[in-house]
């Protein structure tokens, strides 16, 4: 019996190796001979850093960089040494989880520390560049993850443009002369779930400015200001990717991304099990087993139990799903390759009880479906 483990972290719980190998120990109490090859997953947000540097023996670096509000926080990336990836969670240096929630500004809010994590990975001498988009505190465009760069934001003075996306509406020029040489040698690759355009109804602005607290005046000022910035590289740049699936990414970091580094979007989930190598883990396989903290409808915009099933589909593995809670709209995921699905909770219980008891609800649940499982076989 061979049985892979690809779970996602478990939010304010466990991380995903935490989860894999709490399942881990409830399967070897019913199968203790059982092959079980575990791959922690992500989907481009929170511990893609930790889940693929578990499966691929990297390192962990950090680097002092400026926060989405201009304090320094010290940040952690990967590195792989043996192909010269480096692997970068923008939520580290411009994460909202970063900035209290009566603090956060969406109009002065700048991406400048993921730009500086982006400078360390080429000092390493990266030939490869992963960013993970999840989780932005910011708006501004990914403008100022290029000035970390070197690229210059003019205004009619000549002067060097302030923090944020309201800034922009002042841009009047872009001088790329001090832009780092070193990028047109990197292929960058872009992890992220979101395929909105940069800006409209649809766009950064309008649909992720909220939550990054923007007023709905604000929401406005900041969509037309973004509409400016994309004019203006469009000049400089020779071309306009401002309507591109993904640029509203991370406040518009895909946009940026997109246009000064020519970065390629993939699904999140998929890089990940590039790197960790889960098709091939797959092979021969008798059972697919992943799981996440919701699983519910909006796990069909390409989250990690949806990535998952989807490989596993492929190689013809069924596939069930352990979650915190299962919400509104999961079965719809039957018909994408889901076989079956399980709450964590055994009974009534807080989130917070659930968080705490995590390990142990995860081993329980994994025992009762081994043990169905062998019954189904036997």
């Amino acid at each position: 019996m061979k049985i892979v483990i690809a779970p996602d972290s478990f939010k304010d719980s466990l991380s995903a190796q935490g989860v894999a190998d709490a399942i881990a120990l409830g399967l070897a109490d019913v199968w203790p001979d059982a092959h079980l090859v575990k791959c922690p997953m992500a989907d481009g947000g929170e511990g893609t850093v930790e889940s693929i540097l578990a499966a691929c023996e990297g390192e962990l670096r950090r680097a002092n960089v400026r926060g989405p509000l201009g304090g320094t926080v010290n940040a952690a990336w990967g590195w792989l040494p043996h192909n010269h990836t480096a692997i970068i969670e923008m939520a580290e240096a411009s994460g909202l989880q970063l900035v209290p929630l009566s603090k956060r500004d969406a109009c002065t809010s700048s991406t400048f520390g993921t730009g500086e994590l982006i400078r360390a990975a080429l000092d390493a001498g990266a030939q490869r560049v992963i960013l993970a988009i999840g989780g932005s505190a910011t708006n501004d465009g990914g403008a100022g993850a290029m000035q970390a760069l070197g690229v210059k934001l003019l205004d009619e003075q000549g002067q060097t443009l302030a923090p944020g996306g309201l800034a922009l509406a002042q841009l009047d020029r872009i001088d790329l002369s001090d832009i780092d040489p070193r990028l047109a040698e990197v292929r960058f690759d872009i992890a992220a779930d979101v395929t909105n355009p940069l800006c409209g109804p649809h766009g950064a602005s309008v649909i992720f400015g909220p939550q990054k607290g923007a007023s709905p005046e604000q929401v406005l000022q900041l969509d037309s200001a973004l509409g400016h910035f994309a004019a203006k590289c469009a000049q400089a740049l020779g071309k306009d990717v401002r309507d591109e699936p993904g640029s509203g990414a991370a406040g518009g970091l895909g946009f940026a991304a997109k246009a000064f580094l020519c970065a390629q979007f993939q699904a999140g989930v998929d890089v990940v099990a590039e790197l960790v190598g889960l098709a091939q883990a797959m092979q021969g396989a008798d059972l697919v087993i992943t799981g996440e903290g919701r699983f519910d409808a909006q796990t069909l915009r390409g989250k990690t139990p949806f990535g998952v099933a989807r490989i596993a589909r492929q190689n013809g593995v069924p596939v069930i799903v352990i979650a915190g809670t299962l919400g509104e709209g999961y079965q719809a995921l039957y018909e994408h390759g889901i076989d079956a699905a399980f709450a964590l909770a055994s009974g009534p219980m807080t989130l917070e009880q659930a968080c705490a008891e995590a390990p142990r609800l995860l081993q329980d649940r994994a025992r009762d479906i081994a043990r169905v499982w062998r019954i189904a076989k036997a």
